[in-house]
């Protein structure tokens, strides 16, 4: 018997049933089913709901059912934990899941199975210093500090490995993984890095400043940005909005520890995905 967790993009109804019947298929097999406490309502399986503390205690697998949204949320609620997630999409093409609706069953079936590949993803570990306490918090996409709506822009200080480098008037800062890369980080006109590096990707966002270009860093780095100057601005991880910060608060990013294992069949290649989005093969 294997544990396994559903986690479902609650806008979607296609998703909702899906999971049901995934839910299903999975109990009759003789496998436990999981959903964390957001989800019950849309899915209709009470029983199989688990307080979020406890989603993660003997679970063998995950599998999201929407977009890299849902790959997201699971990230959170796995915090660090290295278990094997299996994304089926259920929206435009995403840069994150693997499979389609009607693959998912098999997918499943060979994950259980043992008969699967882990493609690893870097996470950016954050250390976030309010009002004298701290919090620690993982990203697989990116940290960001950006101007509050009240705020025309922010200046924030980086420091890079214990040495100041500059201070940045600009409407925020990102800091990305690679996988972050094709994430707001590419809104932003950084550059695109392929998803299983290791590095870090610092871009400004609107930089009122002539130095206005991303940075990509060593994966051993440590930066540093902090607040300089009376304007607050707002700290987000992933798109998940955590506090406003103001002067002495800072945050700390670095290459976590812990990765993400995305379930794999076979090569991923990285460059299909940037052509399959952007209509590559048109031009």
């Amino acid at each position: 018997m294997s544990v396994v967790g559903l986690i479902v993009h609650l806008g979607r109804d296609q998703a909702s049933v899906h999971a049901r019947d995934l839910a299903r298929w999975l109990i009759a097999e003789g496998h436990e089913v999981r959903v964390p406490p957001d989800d019950a309502g849309d899915l209709a399986l009470d029983s199989q709901v688990v307080a979020a503390s406890q989603f993660c205690e003997g679970l063998d697998l995950v599998v999201t059912l929407g977009g890299d949204g849902s790959i997201l949320r699971a990230v959170e609620l796995l915090a660090g934990k290295e278990i094997p997630i299996l994304g089926v999409n259920h929206g435009r093409l995403g840069y994150l899941t693997e499979v389609a609706p009607d693959e998912a069953q098999s997918a499943i079936a060979r994950t259980l199975s043992g008969s699967y590949d882990i493609e690893e993803r870097m996470l950016v570990q954050t250390e976030l210093s309010v009002a004298g306490k701290t919090s620690m918090h993982l990203a697989l996409n990116e940290a960001v500090v950006e101007r509050t709506s009240e705020a025309n822009t922010v200046r924030l200080a980086v420091s890079i490995d214990g040495e100041f480098f500059t201070t940045y008037a600009a409407d925020g800062l990102i800091v990305a993984s690679p996988t972050g890369s094709t994430a707001y980080a590419f809104s932003a006109r950084g550059p695109i890095i392929e998803a299983t590096h290791r590095a870090l990707l610092l871009t400004p966002v609107a930089p009122h400043m002539p130095f206005d270009r991303a940075l990509v860093l060593s994966a051993k780095t440590r930066l540093r940005l902090s607040i300089d100057g009376h304007r607050p601005a707002v700290v987000s991880v992933d798109g998940r909005r955590l506090t406003v910060i103001g002067d002495g608060d800072s945050i700390e990013c670095a290459a976590a520890d812990q990765t993400v294992h995305l379930v794999t069949f076979g090569p991923r290649r990285f460059q299909r995905v940037l052509k399959a989005k952007f209509s590559l093969n048109d031009r």
